[in-house]
Parts: structure tokens; sequence; C-alpha cells
């Protein structure tokens, strides 16, 4: 494995992602919709939806490949906590080159807390790329 560079991409969800996503993926659980709810069930307010976090890490690895999100192949993760609305999330990893396609390693951390460990993204070769 051949080490290509760093990944970083920052994002600040903003108090609407969670209606959006709801919408989108069709959960509307409402730890995600009503802060009132998520701290009668004791969470600090509304949560992110897991897999719009994990589409964060996808998101890093396609954008460190050349940006063409049909390049990812797999993308496995371990969730660690809960992602909040309004505060930055920093998924930051490596990508290497292999010789049947791009592998990145990734975390993604929210307030000094890892949220997302172990993320691993294979991706299709790069265009171009000489065989």
């Amino acid at each position: 494995m051949k080490p290509t560079g760093a990944i970083e991409l920052r994002v600040t969800p903003d108090r609407y992602v969670t209606i959006r996503y709801a919408g989108a993926s069709g959960d509307f659980n409402p730890i995600h919709l009503d802060d009132e709810f998520a701290r009668e069930v004791g969470l600090p307010g509304r949560i992110l939806h897991g897999l719009w976090t994990m589409a964060q890490v996808a998101r890093a690895a396609t954008d460190a490949a050349g940006g063409r999100p049909e390049q990812l192949r797999s993308l496995s993760v371990e969730f660690r906590g809960a992602g909040m609305i309004g505060e930055e999330i920093v998924v930051s990893g490596t990508l290497a080159d292999r010789d049947d396609g791009l592998i990145a390693n990734l975390v993604a951390v929210q307030g000094g807390k890892r949220i997302v460990r172990n993320g691993v993204a294979r991706l299709r070769p790069r265009l171009g790329r000489q065989s």
C-alpha cells in the first residue's frame, strides 16, 4: 500500500439537517426531531442520524479520491457516540493506493470526542491511473 495523502473534511450540521435527513431517509425517530423528547430520554437534545454522519465519512473519502461518489465500493464504520447539531464535525484520515484501488482509513470527531472510529472506505482507482 502506498500512502497518497491526508484526508480532512469539516462540516457543521445546521439546525435543519435532521429534518431534511428524516424526509430523505424516512427515519422520523423523535430523538432526531424533537428537543424535548430527546431530553426526556436522556439525551442533551436532538441528535444527528448516524447514517448522516456515516455519509460525511463517505463524502470525505470520495472527495479525497477525486470527488466522484461512484468510486465508493464499500464503507464500514464503528459508531462511538451521538453527533450533535450545530457543532463542527471533523472527518480525518489517510488515503492509500493499492493494486486494486484506493483505501481510506477515517475517524469523525466532534467536540473532542470520536463519534465514528475505524472508518474504512474502499474506492475504485482514480481515472487515468496507469496499471
